[in-house]
């Protein structure tokens, strides 16, 4: 969709793509890597827009993102957008996406509180202030029916921060089974060296690892500068 041409097109995926949305299809939870603008992200917001259309939109958060810096947040939320706002009435998208990294104003805080979206873009420290902060517990029980959790860019994290971390991952797993919820993990990542082992350390769990890249590369043109001489 564009702005002037909302009948849309008909979307064509990379192979690791598709498969990732297959996985994800089954019920199961996987990790993603491949190149810098690959498509990863395309890949895990496919299998939540269609999930929150098969079970319908206002039934809370069903979906959680975590970014592990701002800058991905907010692009992805503007990315987002294109997909799930355009040709739709003001205000009425099929999909609710909202933005909670600390960035939000107080009233925009308070919106997505009183009127939880459906799938939330977050970062590490503000799931923790999600999951401690007595005026967020409205969005912890609207998680309830949580089905997937997103981790994009996974990374290696040591030390304290990286114990941290791990025990944040814990107490929402904790939350989710006390409702009752086996939710879907699913990480990306376009660095790492040995994802399926560090994915399933992170989360406890055994995933599926998708490593192939279906996305065309082009040749690469290298261009030689000779610095003038000066005498």
């Amino acid at each position: 969709k564009s702005d002037a041409d909302h009948t849309g097109k008909q979307l064509l995926l990379h192979m690791h793509q598709r498969e990732a949305i297959l996985q994800a299809r089954a019920g199961k939870s996987y990790v993603l890597t491949s190149g810098t603008g690959s498509g990863k992200s395309l890949a895990y917001i496919v299998p939540i827009v269609d999930h929150v259309l098969r079970h319908g939109s206002g039934r809370g958060i069903q979906a959680i993102v975590v970014y592990p810096m701002n800058a991905l947040a907010n692009s992805q939320d503007e990315e987002v957008r294109k997909f799930v706002e355009k040709g739709y009435p003001e205000g009425k998208p099929l999909v609710r996406f909202a933005r909670y990294t600390g960035q939000e104003k107080g009233a925009e805080r308070e919106a997505i509180r009183s009127n939880p979206p459906d799938v939330l873009l977050t970062n590490y420290m503000m799931l923790e202030l999600l999951l401690t902060r007595r005026e967020d517990r409205e969005l912890v029980r609207a998680a309830q029916g949580i089905r997937f959790l997103v981790f994009d860019e996974l990374h290696t994290y040591r030390g304290v921060f990286g114990s941290h971390l791990a025990n944040v991952l814990r107490q929402l797993r904790r939350i989710a089974r006390f409702y009752g919820q086996t939710p879907q993990f699913i990480c990306s990542s376009a660095t790492i060296a040995n994802p399926g082992e560090l994915a399933a350390r992170l989360l406890e769990e055994d995933v599926e690892v998708i490593d192939i890249n279906g996305a065309p590369a082009a040749q690469k043109q290298i261009v030689f500068y000779n610095p003038p001489v000066i005498n």
